[in-house]
């Protein structure tokens, strides 16, 4: 498959937008640097595949291979749960001094905090080769035009779905506009399905369908602003909370999903939907991997599970072939030693790539292993974000931590019937004034 639309498309979006182990680490700072590969070295690396699973083992596999080919460098792995890793084991292990070496990144205003606090290597010159390979993808992970991480996962969200579910109400198409969809909530309702999963205690899964109202009603130029200059004075983001609120009003999600996790286990979001309990779930394209670790019967979910882009609005000021999407990184601890960065460039090398697309947990970033994506679904995202005519990074990511978590609490409240659409923004602006 050709790449350079996809390219093209991508290139909007970065365009805008504790364990210590033995041996040497990110904290032996002081211990002489000698030559790669010279001194045993241990790293230690905190990834995000937590489960048992496909994605879990392959990393583990990598581990294994890199070691092999460098004996000298020994590596600790730690599998934590995303939500975990990102808002509480990360954190703390930066400011305690004592971070893994190579941990994961999701890039953006995230990254660029991470680096003002200089927590971060700079791997500009060391992964030249490789960010020329990628593509502008690894715009995400820069700060000031330096080079802080590498991505290995990049794709668009949209939503899952059940075919044969979809085939018993009735539904002939995967829904191409809001109207569509609200349609096919109605024809599930009435043959006792769950219209869509949704996994709110975790907040953010909630907070996504918020991102993309926001991107059916707001122009890309408004976007791109807020992205660069945390304004959200534009009344299009008041709007995506009025659009949110209305479809919550449907009902079209489960019974307590203010309190179902997203991504845990049979019985959070992910799970009604790989076990047959619900129609639709809207996640990004990493979610394969996820509903394969939840399903009774894998062989029955391959079979009925479909993918369609997030629907239009009609009449709103956003491109309707816009798409919200990003991925998934690693980076260096600022103090760990130089193998740290090998293994980053090991990771995001054609062959490791070539496996990673082979596994089925999400879509390469390197432009060599396309053609391993085999999964019909995971087929259809990445012809999506080919075609998408411009991407928007996750609001969460673009805007920050602080902006993101304050922006994150105000759309679950309106979930939960406590907030309201104009909270969400007075909300944002208040902690951008931070």
């Amino acid at each position: 498959m050709a790449m350079s639309r996809r390219t093209g498309a991508v290139l909007a979006l970065f365009m805008t937008s504790t364990l210590l182990a033995a041996g040497c680490s990110s904290g032996d700072s002081d211990e002489p640097a000698g030559e790669l590969y010279e001194n045993p070295v241990t790293l230690t690396w905190w990834h995000n595949a937590s489960q048992d699973g496909p994605g879990k083992d392959y990393w583990k596999k990598v581990a294994a291979d890199f070691s092999a080919l460098h004996p000298t460098v020994t590596i600790d792995i730690e599998g934590i749960e995303t939500n975990q890793l990102q808002q509480t084991r990360i954190p703390a292990a930066l400011l305690s001094n004592d971070p893994p070496d190579i941990f994961q990144a999701w890039g953006g205003g995230e990254l660029r905090d991470q680096v003002e606090a200089d927590y971060l290597k700079d791997i500009t010159d060391e992964v030249q080769t490789e960010a020329t390979s990628i593509g502008s993808a690894v715009e995400i992970w820069q700060a000031d035009g330096r080079q802080y991480g590498l991505p290995y996962r990049m794709g668009i969200e949209g939503i899952w779905y059940n075919k044969d579910l979809f085939a018993q109400a009735g539904i002939t198409a995967p829904p191409t506009t809001f109207d569509e969809l609200n349609d096919a909530v109605i024809k599930l309702k009435a043959i006792n399905v769950i219209p869509i999963a949704l996994g709110a205690g975790d907040k953010w899964p909630a907070a996504h369908w918020w991102y993309n109202f926001a991107l059916r009603a707001c122009s890309v130029e408004t976007l791109r602003s807020a992205t660069t200059d945390l304004n959200f004075d534009d009344p299009c983001f008041v709007k995506a909370g009025e659009d949110l609120q209305a479809f919550i009003e449907t009902e079209p999600f489960q019974p307590n999903f203010i309190a179902t996790p997203g991504q845990n286990d049979p019985t959070s979001a992910n799970g009604l939907l790989a076990n047959g309990q619900a129609a639709m779930e809207l996640m990004g394209d990493w979610n394969r991997g996820t509903l394969d670790t939840v399903a009774s019967d894998p062989d029955a979910l391959a079979e009925f599970l479909g993918w369609f882009p997030v629907p239009a609005i009609a009449g709103t000021a956003g491109d309707p072939s816009a798409a919200l999407g990003g991925g998934d990184g690693f980076a260096c601890a600022k103090n760990a030693p130089a193998e740290c960065v090998e293994f980053l460039k090991y990771i995001v090398s054609p062959e490791v790539q070539q496996g990673y697309a082979e596994t089925g947990t999400g879509l390469p970033v390197a432009p060599e292993a396309a053609a391993a994506v085999t999964d019909p679904a995971l087929a259809s995202i990445l012809q999506a974000t080919t075609d998408a005519s411009y991407v928007q990074l996750w609001l969460d990511t673009a805007f920050g931590s602080t902006v993101g978590t304050a922006m994150n609490d105000a759309i679950v409240a309106i979930f939960a019937g406590s907030g309201a659409p104009e909270d969400v923004t007075t909300q944002m602006k208040s902690a951008a004034s931070r």
